[in-house]
């Protein structure tokens, strides 16, 4: 997608870290900005940040894991600029813990924001981009959890190689149809993600709500907190989606370990082949 000047973006998860890093980024080659997020204050603050540096922007309090929210924001982004050329479907938690130790109200709210958040995305915007025709651009946040098991983020990573495998079969349902597709896999960024749990009561519309174990959440939180800058991913994704990347990775430092894991799985062929030719 060359063009971007003129051009809409949507960004789930736009009030804060990654997603307004996108957004920025996005503003600053001339496009409009639909920030969408379920924090209204920090949404409202990005989206009047970014229409002061003269760019067309707006927010609209989107909780993802309700598809009818989703429809609405569509509704109001193609209302609004009659087309939308970018789709970010960038809105994610994290919550710490162990397959054993995982709540079933922990599985339904991660699952629920990072994939399911996708998935209502693609079916709200999807539709409307097919038949709006011309070049547009999707992109799907991962992480390299989506890629590499995270110890102790039995559920993240879940999630994540699940938003791994639909973006991979969607950018070849979509290219014969004008619509790239990248898989965004970001790894420590200093964003607020460790304190998700904030909006966890506001996403699953319930009064009470799990919080994290304060260890493994500060453990999280110091991660993220000497990780990327969060404008640098977002310029990274846009020059991403100029050149219609398959995979966008801000982190050549971590390839080694994307290699480890590809050789275990290649031994697994190697050991299958060992024992077919033994028979």
């Amino acid at each position: 997608m060359e063009q971007l000047e003129g051009g809409t973006a949507v960004v789930t998860g736009g009030a804060s870290g990654i997603g307004l890093g996108i957004a920025r980024a996005a503003a600053g080659e001339g496009m409009h900005v639909v920030i969408a997020d379920i924090e209204e204050g920090p949404g409202r603050e990005a989206a009047a940040t970014i229409a002061a540096t003269g760019a067309h922007s707006l927010f609209v309090r989107t909780n993802v894991m309700d598809p009818d929210s989703v429809e609405a924001l569509a509704d109001l982004a193609f209302s609004e600029f009659g087309r939308v050329d970018l789709l970010c479907n960038n809105a994610g938690v994290h919550h710490p813990g162990l397959v054993s130790e995982m709540s079933r109200q922990n599985w339904r709210w991660l699952l629920g924001v990072n994939l399911d958040g996708v998935i209502h995305g693609l079916l709200a915007f999807l539709p409307r981009m097919l038949e709006q025709g011309g070049e547009s651009h999707i992109v799907n946040t991962s992480s390299l959890a989506g890629l590499l098991p995270l110890r102790g983020g039995a559920g993240y990573t879940t999630s994540k190689f699940a938003v791994t495998g639909l973006t991979e079969v969607l950018r070849g349902e979509l290219a014969p149809h004008g619509i790239g597709v990248s898989l965004l896999c970001p790894g420590p960024v200093n964003t607020n993600i460790g304190d998700s749990t904030r909006n966890r009561r506001g996403a699953l519309d319930e009064d009470g709500g799990e919080t994290a174990d304060p260890e493994a959440q500060a453990d999280v939180t110091a991660v993220t907190a000497g990780g990327m800058d969060p404008d640098l991913v977002g310029r990274i994704v846009i020059a991403g989606v100029v050149a219609n990347d398959r995979y966008i990775i801000p982190h050549p430092e971590r390839r080694p370990d994307i290699e480890a894991r590809m050789t275990r799985l290649l031994q697994g062929f190697d050991r299958a082949q060992e024992m077919l030719d033994s028979l």
